[in-house]
């Protein structure tokens, strides 16, 4: 009987020593944060091959600067921002600690009224905050075929709401990648994995400064 004891704790010291030594790199491998990425196309890799889009780029820029974070792509494409209203619930259900939001692209390119496209951006930012989640808000502009007095026009909703929220701002996510050649799809709109790769660069100092590094 005092055998079959000592046998019992000595396998049973044997696991707990593998447990203990396999916990760390559990903890280490597991992300302590979620990052949404809520948007449309843009966000969701249109054209591109899985892992290509801008929020698997920013991830992998995350990872090697030690920012451990789960980043969860919501993008849709063909979404407007009132499809960003309608699908709230669910980004906050993720229990995301940072949103990058994207969204006003397709209200543009539909000739859609500003003033509805500003109410649902404000009504996005506006849930989103009263959640306590820390917002970055990513801009775009539309082609100088729509009218300099449009575009101006479009590209002044996104820094109104930046101001009135006080939230993180990237004005234009395409401006690093203008003029950069294979950054862009023979669509003329969508990124490709090259100018996915610039985008998630350009996020990442506006980024940063919401994040936690390590756990």
């Amino acid at each position: 009987m005092h055998g079959y004891t000592i046998c019992v704790d000595v396998r049973r010291s044997i696991l707990v020593s593998i447990c203990l030594f396999l916990l760390p790199d559990v903890l280490v491998a597991a992300p302590a944060h979620v990052l949404v990425c809520f948007g449309d196309s843009i966000t969701a890799g249109y054209g591109l091959a899985d892992g290509q889009s801008f929020p698997d780029a920013l991830r992998r820029l995350l990872d090697s600067q030690g920012y451990r974070y789960k980043v969860i792509n919501q993008g849709t494409s063909g979404a407007t921002t009132k499809d960003a209203v309608a699908s709230l619930p669910s980004i906050l259900r993720l229990h995301p600690e940072v949103v990058i939001v994207e969204f006003g692209g397709n209200d543009g390119l539909r000739g859609l009224p500003l003033d509805q496209t500003r109410q649902n951006l404000d009504r996005v930012l506006t849930t989103i905050e009263a959640a306590h989640v820390k917002i970055l808000l990513a801009g775009i502009t539309l082609p100088p075929n729509y009218g300099p007095d449009y575009v101006a026009s479009f590209n002044q909703v996104f820094r109104t709401l930046a101001a009135r929220h006080r939230v993180a701002f990237v004005p234009m996510i395409y401006k690093d990648l203008i003029h950069v050649p294979g950054t862009i799809q023979e669509d003329g709109i969508h990124p490709t994995a090259k100018g996915a790769e610039i985008i998630a660069r350009t996020l990442l100092p506006a980024l940063k400064p919401l994040l936690h590094k390590g756990q």
